[in-house]
């Protein structure tokens, strides 16, 4: 395993990408996670216990809560990650694009198609049986920076991930899991403590989940941008580059 794809260099790339870009990767964060995370809070405020349902209605609707929470929790993570794609990876008159220019730039069908299917695949996966979920989490993970870097569709874009990780999938996985694992744990101790504090309201859980996805979302989309990039140039000999300096 060369250098550049063992974990520890990948997490302290990962980290310094961060620090960098970290005002403007906020920024974006923001004005993403503050609507989407009214979408996943509204799912998690809701009391499937109330429902009088019995036997395997009542089981089909517990699959179906934790099929959704899978789902809405991904969704605006892969968004975020393919507009993340654009902002470190495409100039704008030999300069990182503004997040104005960013707005413009995002294929918003294929991302939010990429960000539903992608959701669905991985929780149907983990309902199931988990670990296929989990594997495809790490073999479609890449699909929205590469819809964005390389401008391809959305079957394209799933296929592209597929090659990419192939020879790479544990390297894959253990950079992308343990993030996606702490931030998912991070963002139900914020819901419960905003619960805590200020009672089980649905406010109190959707302002839990948007400081949580905002403070910790970022590091999940810069490894996955990096890690597309770094396995396309691996595979193609070249390729997109992240810029050196963000934006003044």
């Amino acid at each position: 395993m060369s250098e550049r794809f063992k974990p520890i260099p990948i997490y302290v790339r990962i980290a310094r990408t961060y620090a960098k870009w970290a005002p403007s990767l906020l920024l974006l964060a923001v004005v993403v996670f503050v609507p989407v995370g009214l979408v996943h809070a509204i799912t998690v405020h809701a009391d499937i216990g109330s429902l009088d349902l019995e036997g395997g209605l009542e089981i089909f609707a517990v699959v179906a809560a934790l099929a959704a929470l899978t789902v809405t929790g991904l969704f605006g993570e892969v968004f975020y990650t393919g507009a993340v794609a654009i902002f470190l990876t495409h100039p704008r008159d030999g300069r990182p694009p503004s997040l104005a220019q960013i707005a413009g730039m995002v294929d918003y069908r294929r991302l939010i198609a990429i960000d539903l299917v992608y959701g669905l695949l991985v929780a149907i996966g983990l309902v199931l049986l988990v670990v296929p979920g989990v594997a495809a989490f790490v073999w479609l993970g890449l699909a929205a920076p590469v819809v964005e870097i390389e401008h391809r569709g959305v079957r394209a874009g799933f296929a592209r991930s597929v090659r990419l990780v192939r020879g790479r999938f544990w390297i894959v996985l253990m950079v992308l899991v343990p993030i996606e694992i702490v931030g998912d744990a991070i963002t139900g101790l914020a819901i419960g403590l905003a619960h805590d504090l200020l009672g089980e309201s649905l406010v109190s859980a959707w302002l839990a989940d948007v400081l949580s996805n905002i403070a910790f979302t970022p590091f999940y989309a810069v490894a996955a941008v990096l890690l597309t990039v770094g396995l396309i140039g691996e595979k193609d000999g070249g390729g997109a580059e992240l810029h050196s300096e963000p934006p003044r």
